[in-house]
């Protein structure tokens, strides 16, 4: 689950590991965390930075320690505060829309994967994470956590290491518009989860046209508030292949 440190940041990068898993839901509350040792081995990097990492994500409310025996480290929440993650400083906002051009290109295709590949559990899991953005209403970092989790989700549904691994990156890097979205008005937050609901509806079917008009409403519903509050061109000249779907088809026609 953790892999060495390649940056001279160690510090932050180790903080981000933890957090990035939680966000995720690799890990969930009550997992516990390999040892201050065993971190540090898998991480490549000091004990007492380890031990430093650890004492903000216990600050932070993420992890608590527990002494003694059948003590350790352990996940106390699964709401991860927004400065844990460094993703935000990895890319710049001008960078955005190439990362929604890229999401137009690989994500509708996901999700007509993971129709293909999903199990009953894997769709059980996806209106489980439904049902919790339903319940945090209000609570903007757990709603975000949710939204990470609902679309990484589909990507674990296609059983597919290689494009959980890309659509994780990709979700990451996304993380300056999501946040924005989920700072809306509060008809927002219900909009969304309208739409995550009709996204699994879709997958469902396992119709092929279906999921491409659902998630065409998905990847809009972001485009749309960034382009808003940004100022800034939800995508450069779009060729035809990346159209919203409802345009493309008037356009044949």
């Amino acid at each position: 689950m953790f892999s060495p440190v390649r940056t001279r940041h160690t510090f932050e990068e180790a903080v981000a590991q933890v957090a990035r898993a939680v966000q995720a839901g690799d890990l969930h509350v009550g997992d516990r965390l390999p040892s201050e040792r065993e971190l540090a081995g898998q991480m490549e990097i000091s004990r007492p930075t380890v031990r430093e990492a650890v004492r903000l994500l216990a600050d932070s409310g993420v992890i608590e320690v527990r002494p003694g025996p059948g003590g350790g480290m352990f996940i106390k929440s699964e709401v991860v505060p927004l400065g844990l993650v460094d993703a935000r400083s990895q890319i710049r906002v001008s960078e955005v829309t190439g990362v929604l051009e890229a999401r137009r290109l690989l994500e509708p295709r996901v999700a007509q994967l993971a129709a293909l590949y999903g199990t009953d559990d894997d769709f059980e899991i996806l209106q489980r994470t439904i049902d919790l953005q339903r319940e945090a209403a209000g609570d903007h970092n757990r709603a975000l956590s949710l939204d990470f989790q609902f679309h990484l989700q589909i990507a674990r549904a296609t059983k597919n290491a290689t494009v959980v691994s890309m659509m994780r990156t990709l979700l990451t890097q996304l993380e300056i518009a999501r946040d924005m979205t989920l700072r809306m008005t509060s008809d927002e937050p219900k909009l969304a989860i309208a739409i995550h609901e009709r996204t699994l509806a879709a997958i469902m079917s396992g119709d092929p046209e279906q999921i491409e008009v659902a998630m065409d409403e998905h990847l809009n519903f972001l485009e749309r508030i960034w382009e808003e509050e940004s100022g800034r061109s939800r995508l450069r000249k779009i060729p035809d292949f990346l159209l919203p779907h409802a345009e493309r088809t008037l356009r044949s026609r």
